[in-house]
């Protein structure tokens, strides 16, 4: 291996653990929320991807019908719940939240759609149209079973992986499809050119994870979301709705994969069912920091991509067992010996 061979690998390393990176964010965020161990995160991505490259052909993606039917679901459960509890300001919510905003995204997307208005409004539309995905989810399939164990839920997230890709299945067809760059640039170090994508890919994993760690520090959502996390009783004491963080959580989980989406479509063929791997290999480094520290899980990411690039160059027949191997001893290490003593200290 050459030094050229070498910085190439470095580079697809640090590409992959990028996305890896925000995907385990997502994942913590959600877990440590809602105690949901969202299998379907991925998905977000794919639905990112796929959105995008439907608008970039001047077509109306099949995501605003998928936005139009889980909007009309999650008003019929919140207007029937209104109803049960004779409270105006909750029908209006439903009114406001689950069918006017939804209605003008998704008008609005489809209006639009095909009169060419340029990349950047492309990319907007499409967050804004995969955005309120991740709440709806939440109302419909996980806020009513809040209270269920870990298992229980993790079953339900499963059942949603299944549904959204049928749902992609069904909109966006088996094809695979690429999103336009972000640049063209390329820029030479020695003998290996670096392209500008994979810097863009790079740099937005890094402003994001500056903008969750300011948004978590300043902002009282972020604070009303770490307590949440701490201890959901404790929250609901203090006056904290657990719903609202939920929604929060898992709105902020699908714009995360969505721009994860529009980043990786430009360099990989994305299809309908890719969410799955990409989800377990951020579950990895989610793991890797203990489903609950971003700078450990972002470290895991990293030493996961490096593994995946040189072990695909060394032995690319087994790259996926070489990192799906990784998982056992690190949750012995994180959670059965952690366990073990945490059980002595008690003692």
């Amino acid at each position: 291996m050459d030094f050229g061979i070498f910085t190439f690998l470095l580079q697809d390393g640090l590409n992959s653990a990028a996305i890896y990176c925000l995907m385990a964010i997502a994942i913590i965020l959600v877990f440590t929320t809602t105690r949901v161990l969202f299998v379907a995160q991925g998905d977000f991505l794919v639905l990112g991807a796929l959105t995008l490259s439907q608008l970039q052909l001047g077509r109306v993606p099949g995501t605003v019908w998928i936005l139009a039917g889980l909007a009309l679901l999650a008003f019929a459960m919140e207007g029937a719940q209104a109803l049960r509890e004779r409270s105006r300001r909750r029908a209006l919510r439903a009114v406001l939240f689950c069918l006017l905003v939804p209605a003008l995204v998704g008008g609005g997307v489809a209006w639009f759609s095909g009169k060419e208005l340029g990349l950047a409004i492309d990319i907007l539309a499409t967050i804004a149209l995969v955005g309120p995905i991740g709440p709806l989810l939440y109302r419909i399939a996980f806020q009513p079973l809040a209270d269920k164990s870990i298992l229980v839920l993790m079953v339900v997230a499963t059942a949603v992986h299944f549904v959204i890709i049928s749902l992609s299945l069904i909109f966006f067809g088996a094809e695979g499809w690429r999103t336009p760059a972000l640049t063209d640039a390329q820029f030479a170090l020695g003998p290996v050119l670096i392209s500008g994508q994979v810097i863009a890919i790079i740099v937005t994993s890094l402003l994001l994870i500056v903008v969750l760690f300011l948004f978590f520090s300043n902002s009282v959502y972020g604070k009303s979301l770490i307590a949440t996390a701490s201890n959901r009783v404790g929250a609901r004491l203090m006056g904290i709705s657990t719903a609202q963080s939920g929604m929060l959580s898992f709105a902020m989980a699908s714009a995360i994969g969505c721009v994860s989406g529009i980043l990786i479509g430009s360099i990989t063929t994305i299809y309908y069912d890719t969410g799955l791997v990409l989800t377990l290999k951020g579950l990895i480094a989610a793991v890797f920091g203990g489903l609950a520290s971003f700078p450990a899980a972002a470290a895991g990411a990293v030493i996961l991509g490096l593994i995946e690039s040189y072990s695909a160059f060394f032995a690319s027949a087994y790259k996926e067992i070489i990192l799906f191997s990784l998982l056992i001893p690190l949750l012995m290490w994180r959670f059965v010996l952690a366990g073990h003593q945490d059980l002595e200290e008690e003692a």
